[in-house]
């Protein structure tokens, strides 16, 4: 062979004729002759398989045990390229190592490859090659039998990567599947260029587990399993490929399609597997019914990874749960990006706290007999840097899920009575406004808010009277114990206590009679059911109630505050039937401390003020 080819020559290009059985067994001492060496008879008899080659890669040697392992005698195999028989030149790489040592520019290669016998059988086999001593020409070759080896190496990991209780890929093999879908040469040549998952979980497993047992747990995840593996082979009939069905681990299990077409081929693949397990499972005597919860994602594989994939997957199948479970749900950017922001505001509320990123602004609580200004609600905002200026709606929630609602309450009560006595101080001339603040029940149970209140009326110079909280409706009705000693010390003190949003929660008049509450809030939901301007018509069964409350608020000595209030056709039915005092867009939206200034000096709010 030519010494500076850079591809497998040929067998037909090398000269089969040059070796004679004479020419290997000659005592010719020319320049490159074969000499038998003296151990020819312990190679000859070897139990493992080898043969002498010389540099143009040519056998010129080869004992009983390669003859038989590729077949015939080893005789037979004189004068054969020992790369073709050996299948070292089916890659390039391989086949470089092999003319290096053939060379003597590399001290050994080893490399494993699949032989065919003449019986059709094929086996595996590493091959050795390596040099002979310095004054013997060529290389020695030895191949060993290694498909024992390799069956066993194959039933491992077969092991390693599956489930034993169903069979299935598990959580290992199915990244592995997952990675690869994902490289850019597995979709860049063909295919859709997409990938879709299923990943469900199973509503009710639990409960089967612990009244019935692991062992009958496992056979219900068995039985699962075949129906879900028949959902991926039904799908794969008109489809290139069958979805790859894994358990990634307890209830959990996916189906991985490649290539996928789009949502439409996915969601058909989850509502046959919603079909499938609808059906009950009979096992062990036991008739057991479950249904599955799946989240559905479908996407580009380009920018994709498969941490990413799972993380999607997850988050939909969080929603299928939410959503009333034994359902799928498909990824939606939209909501996703709600929920990634509402984990980046719960990650930064207490130290926007700690940066002073909060601000009040205060909306008129007016009085329905004369439209004078009476009080006002002091509403907190976020100036958030990166999302804008953020409503109560977007963290108060937050707050009180972290505790961090205990600072944030503080700082907002503080500021709020701050700015009542500087309003107070700045117009001595006028009535001073009274201050409501809205508490959580967890500012109570977490925190000593009495003494927080006492606290800050006593360093901003307010009189208590001045300030009013505000406590929901079924916070308030629910008191017992703690919250309700808070409360009663807070009356007692002179502080006022409203009940926010009444009518939405246990509405229980008669036990407001037993509780130290002061004002009512008529939930907004009421007011709109009165006249709007411009038509529309009342809702009488409204009007009924709202006069009938606030007739029994009046005869338990209450004041009532209607939220919401948007028209003067509202404000004229609501002052008709004796609402004292009027919160809404028709007389001012929420605004800041210096507009509340100016409002001191409006003459009354017969009219809306911006």
């Amino acid at each position: 062979m030519s010494g500076t080819s850079e591809g497998p020559t040929p067998a037909a290009d090398l000269d089969r004729s040059a070796v004679t059985e004479s020419d290997i067994y000659s005592t010719d001492s020319g320049p490159g002759a074969y000499r038998p060496p003296a151990y020819r008879s312990v190679f000859a008899a070897a139990p493992l398989a080898m043969a002498v080659v010389d540099r143009e890669g040519l056998i010129v040697d080869a004992n009983d045990a390669l003859g038989a392992l590729l077949g015939g005698g080893g005789a037979r195999l004189v004068g054969r390229v020992a790369a073709d028989l050996l299948d070292l030149a089916s890659d390039v790489r391989t086949w470089h190592a092999y003319r290096e040592v053939l060379r003597g520019r590399q001290a050994k290669l080893r490399c494993t490859r699949r032989l065919k016998q003449p019986d059709g059988r094929s086996l595996w086999a590493q091959v050795t090659v390596s040099p002979l001593d310095a004054d013997t020409p060529g290389v020695l070759l030895s191949v060993a039998d290694v498909s024992a080896h390799r069956d066993l190496q194959a039933r491992l990991r077969h092991l390693q990567m599956h489930d034993p209780v169903t069979r299935l890929p598990n959580r290992t093999l199915f990244f592995e599947r997952v990675s690869a879908a994902l490289e850019a040469e597995a979709y860049e040549q063909s295919g859709t260029g997409r990938i879709g998952l299923c990943y469900l979980d199973l509503d009710g497993f639990k409960a089967v587990n612990d009244t019935l047992g692991h062992r009958v747990g496992d056979r219900l995840l068995a039985a699962v399993a075949d129906r879900l593996t028949e959902c991926a082979e039904e799908a794969g009939r008109t489809r290139p490929s069958v979805p790859l069905v894994a358990r990634l681990g307890g209830d959990e299990f996916a189906l991985l399609v490649e290539d996928s077409t789009g949502t439409e081929q996915l969601a058909d693949l989850a509502e046959s597997v919603l079909k499938a397990l609808q059906a009950p499972f009979d096992l062990a005597g036991h008739r057991l019914n479950v249904s599955a919860s799946i989240g559905v994602v479908e996407r580009h594989a380009a920018g994709t990874t498969a941490t990413g994939l799972m993380q999607a997957a997850d988050t939909t199948l969080y929603w299928a749960k939410v959503d009333g479970k034994d359902r799928w749900t498909l990824f939606d950017p939209e909501r996703n990006a709600h929920l990634m922001t509402r984990q980046a505001l719960a990650s930064t509320l207490r130290p926007a706290i700690e940066r002073g990123e909060f601000r009040l602004d205060y909306q008129p609580l007016v009085g329905m007999s004369d439209g004078r200004l009476r009080g006002v609600e002091a509403l907190v905002r976020w100036d958030h840097p990166r999302f804008g200026l953020l409503s109560p709606n977007r963290f108060v929630a937050l707050a009180e899920e972290d505790g961090s609602i205990v600072p944030l309450g503080r700082w907002i009560l503080a500021t709020a009575c701050r700015q009542a006595r500087q309003w107070q101080v700045d117009n001595p001339d006028e009535p001073p406004l009274f201050v409501s603040v809205n508490v959580a029940v967890r500012q109570v149970w977490d925190s000593d808010l009495v003494a927080d209140v006492a606290k800050v009326l006593a360093e901003t110079g307010l009189a208590p009277h001045l300030l009013q909280l505000e406590l929901t409706e079924s916070a308030v009705m629910g008191s017992a114990g703690r919250p309700l000693q808070a409360l009663q010390a807070l009356s007692d003190m002179g502080v006022g206590i409203a009940i926010d949003d009444f009518g939405t929660g246990y509405s229980n008049l008669a036990y407001l009679s037993r509780l130290p509450v002061s004002v009512l809030k008529l939930d907004g939901s009421f007011v709109r059911g009165f006249q709007y301007e411009g038509g529309g018509a009342p809702n009488p069964a409204d009007e009924v109630v709202v006069e009938a409350m606030i007739d029994l608020a009046h005869r338990l000595g209450l004041t009532v505050t209607a939220e919401c209030v948007e028209t003067s056709a509202q404000a004229t039915r609501l002052r008709s039937i004796g609402c004292d005092t009027g919160q809404g867009w028709l007389y001012s939206r929420p605004v800041s401390p210096d507009r509340i200034s100016e409002l001191l000096n409006t003459e009354s709010y017969a009219v809306g003020n911006p």
